[in-house]
């Protein structure tokens, strides 16, 4: 796993009623501060892709349909630069994925319907810390089956 990187199951809790979906409280480990939470959605099949943030964690959950997160470790000195990893969230595998900061990221939504995800970031977002790509600046192939 890339050095930093959690993938923690989430909680339901079900009734007749619906369902209460747990993300993140202060007092889990990976939370560090709060900065603001946010819903990002993908139609079918498009790619978000990629981003890195210079001081900012994320920590995604998909709170409807799924989505591939794809992550790159190019931090220099890191345990684990140059390693690749992908990871599936959504309705059929609801966890918290903490993405640490300098660890560069994308999504892809798998399916047919629209998917969101959540992002409690650990800081109000500044578009001055943050760095993006084009999609074929990384070797992936996003056409794969998840692994």
């Amino acid at each position: 796993m890339i050095e930093g990187v959690q993938y923690l199951p989430l909680r339901r809790i079900p009734d007749d009623r619906g369902t209460v979906s747990h993300m993140l409280k202060r007092t889990d480990d990976v939370f560090s501060e709060f900065g603001e939470i946010y819903f990002t959605s993908l139609y079918p099949h498009v790619i978000k892709a990629w981003h890195v943030h210079i001081k900012m964690d994320l920590n995604y959950a998909c709170v409807s349909g799924a989505v591939r997160v794809v992550l790159f470790d190019d931090r220099k000195g890191s345990s684990t630069q140059g390693q690749l990893e992908e990871y599936l969230l959504g309705d059929d595998a609801y966890y918290l994925l903490h993405i640490p900061h300098g660890v560069t990221n994308g999504m892809q939504c798998l399916g047919d319907d629209t998917a969101v995800v959540a992002n409690c970031a650990s800081m109000p977002h500044d578009p001055k810390e943050m760095l993006r790509q084009e999609v074929g600046e990384i070797d992936f192939d996003w056409q794969t089956t998840l692994s």
